[in-house]
């Protein structure tokens, strides 16, 4: 499991877009555009992507268990 590509494909699935994100995250576009590239995410600023796009992305950690 990749996060960073799960991150892109339910922002494109929800219609929202890198610009958003970054505005959203107070980054520039080329650090959103990072995050797509991460195999891997610290936690605090996977929660603030969850909250942001509605969607927990910690599910995918629980699969592992």
């Amino acid at each position: 499991m990749h996060i960073g590509e799960e991150i892109f494909k339910v922002m494109k699935e929800q219609g929202r877009t890198t610009v958003w994100l970054s505005r959203e995250l107070g980054c520039a576009r080329t650090v959103v555009y990072r995050i797509y590239e991460r195999p891997s995410i610290d936690t605090a600023l996977l929660l603030r992507i969850s909250k942001l796009l509605n969607y927990n992305f910690f599910t995918y950690y629980n699969d592992f268990f």
